[in-house]
């Protein structure tokens, strides 16, 4: 099953530039269903993959991985992966990353992976709910990122004693102050850059915004940048290394309702972005992890992604699938 949409993509030597309408060149995106991670008979859902690593001529994705479906939250959730030779068969290896125990941190449900390779070891960003806050009428669980930590990509994951790595700002002002999430991570100049959305206390998804966290070493401290929020309307967090810069893919989708546009955006400091074109809302990627192989070399020599996985079918079917932008 194949679907193709039209997107509007302008690539020079790995950076993004504007020009005159007649001078856009047009990239073709191909949806493609994938064996192994497709839509589960058995009431299983896949979801909120992470991006996609290659290791000893294997592709590793991490996602999350429920039985039950309840809207606006990845019930009964725990953090799985498989692994794949070409992209398109996949063969799923099992749970990763599962609940802590009562009382921790992550003793709910965990979910939304990201990936780090760093120092020969491999770094697993998470997502976690544990507490229910009320406050000024408004009863909400709030979520905080952590990591866990393997010698290779296949586990066994050891959680970081220093979990959570990065909690919600306590000024209720800040456009985190309630939750974060959809960790994506980069390595440039020497340090790792943690992008995530934030939302504010008492706001509601379609206001969620992108921030960035830096450390000097991958296990932290992560440190908020001071200009956060970079991005307005960022719901789903993706980010590349792409030239000298960086590059993001920002947007929600939201049937019946009002969705924050799709934009390709690009900033040669990681930080002011600058919007490079518009993707149609609805045909564009969902929740997508891509395959991005200059993420962790610091090399300056990123492209725009290619291809990746996003969420598939409608709720509360959901499965994984296969989006690759060509020429």
């Amino acid at each position: 099953m194949k679907k193709s949409v039209l997107i509007v993509i302008l690539l020079s030597l790995g950076v993004f530039k504007v020009y005159s309408q007649s001078k856009i060149k047009s990239n073709t995106v191909n949806y493609t269903t994938i064996n192994g991670l497709e839509r589960d008979s058995n009431g299983y859902i896949r979801r909120d993959n992470s991006d996609i690593i290659k290791v000893d001529g294997l592709y590793y994705v991490w996602y999350s991985k429920m039985r039950q479906f309840v809207p606006n939250l990845p019930v009964a959730s725990t953090i799985w992966y498989a692994t794949s030779p070409d992209g398109f068969t996949w063969t799923e290896k099992g749970e990763c990353i599962a609940t802590g125990k009562k009382g921790s941190w992550d003793d709910d449900f965990v979910f939304t992976p990201g990936i780090l390779v760093a120092n020969d070891k491999y770094y697993l960003f998470y997502t976690a709910i544990s507490t229910v806050k009320s406050e000024n009428g408004l009863t909400s669980q709030d979520t905080a990122i952590g990591a866990a930590v393997s010698d290779s990509p296949n586990g066994p994951w050891e959680k970081l004693p220093s979990n959570p790595i990065l909690l919600p700002s306590e000024d209720r002002n800040d456009f985190d102050s309630h939750r974060i999430d959809d960790s994506c991570l980069i390595v440039r100049d020497g340090k790792f850059w943690l992008y995530y959305k934030g939302r504010q206390w008492g706001k509601a998804p379609t206001e969620t915004k992108m921030g960035v966290a830096i450390a000097e070493n991958p296990e932290g401290p992560y440190i908020k940048h001071k200009e956060n929020p970079l991005v307005e309307g960022s719901h789903e967090v993706l980010v590349w290394p792409q030239g000298t810069g960086v590059g993001t893919m920002v947007g929600m989708k939201l049937k019946g309702k009002k969705s924050i546009p799709f934009y390709q955006m690009y900033a040669k400091d990681g930080i002011h972005f600058k919007k490079t074109y518009q993707i149609d809302n609805d045909n564009a990627p969902w929740a997508p992890g891509a395959y991005r192989p200059e993420a962790f070399t610091d090399s300056d020599k990123g492209q725009i992604i290619k291809w990746g996985l996003h969420i598939g079918g409608a709720r509360p079917n959901l499965f994984l699938e296969r989006f690759d932008i060509t020429n």
